[in-house]
C-alpha cells in the first residue's frame, strides 16, 4: 500500500479517537488520586481555631483548651507576675526569646500581644511532657526563689510566667507561644489565627 492510499481523514479520526479516549481515562485514573489529598471533616476540624472566652479569667487563674491535640494555657497574669519577670532576666537562658518560637507580635518581653495575658502551648521543649503551673512564690522544692511559673516534674526544666525557659535545665527553648488573635471586644481569644489585636 502506497502512501497515497492511505485514508488521511480516517487515520486523524482515530488519532483524535484515541486521545480522547487516552485523556479520559487519564482523568478517572487521576480522580481518586486528587480525591484523596483533600484533607478529611476530621483533619480541618483538628487544625481548626478554638475560641476561648476569657472575659471571666480572674488575675492569677489559668485555662486550659485543646488545639491541635495539645494543650494550650490561657493565663490571666497579675500586676506582680508582671513586675516579677524582670527580676528573672539574669537566670533565664534565652531572655529576649531569639531562638524560641512565637509570632512576631508576641516576641516581646511578656511574650504576648497583651501583657496580662499569656497564650503558650503547655508542652516542654525538652522531651514533651506538659510542666505543672506552679504559681505560689517562695521557697519550693525546687527552687528557694521561685516567682511563680512552670516546672516539668519529668526532668526539672523550669519557665517563668512569661513561657521563658530558665539557663541550666534541659529545656533547650521557651515554651511555644501559638499564633492567635482578640475577637469580639477583646473578651475572646481566637486560638489558631494568626492577626494580632482585631
Amino acid at each position: 500500500m502506497s502512501e497515497q492510499d492511505v485514508d488521511k481523514s480516517r487515520r486523524r479520526f482515530l488519532t483524535a479517537a484515541t486521545t480522547v479516549v487516552g485523556a479520559i481515562g487519564a482523568g478517572v485514573v487521576a480522580v481518586p488520586f486528587v480525591g484523596s489529598m483533600v484533607p478529611s471533616a476530621r483533619a480541618l476540624s483538628a487544625g481548626a481555631s478554638v475560641e476561648v472566652d476569657i472575659s471571666k479569667l480572674e488575675p492569677g487563674r489559668r485555662l486550659v483548651v485543646e488545639w491541635r491535640k495539645q494543650p494550650v494555657w490561657v493565663l490571666h497574669r497579675t500586676q506582680q507576675n508582671l513586675d516579677d519577670l524582670a527580676k528573672l532576666e539574669d537566670k533565664l537562658a534565652d531572655t529576649e526569646s531569639n531562638s524560641s518560637k512565637q509570632p512576631a507580635y508576641a516576641k516581646n518581653k511578656h511574650r504576648a500581644i497583651k501583657p496580662e495575658y499569656l497564650v503558650v502551648i503547655g508542652i516542654c521543649t525538652h522531651l514533651g511532657c506538659s510542666p505543672q503551673y506552679r504559681p505560689e512564690v517562695g521557697n519550693v522544692d525546687f527552687d528557694s526563689g521561685w516567682l511563680g511559673g512552670f516546672f516539668c516534674a519529668c526532668h526539672g526544666s523550669k519557665f517563668d510566667l512569661a513561657g521563658r525557659v530558665y539557663a541550666g535545665v534541659p529545656a533547650p527553648t521557651n515554651l511555644v507561644i501559638p499564633p492567635y488573635m482578640y475577637i469580639n471586644n477583646d473578651k475572646v481569644v481566637l486560638i489558631g489565627e494568626d492577626g494580632g489585636v482585631v
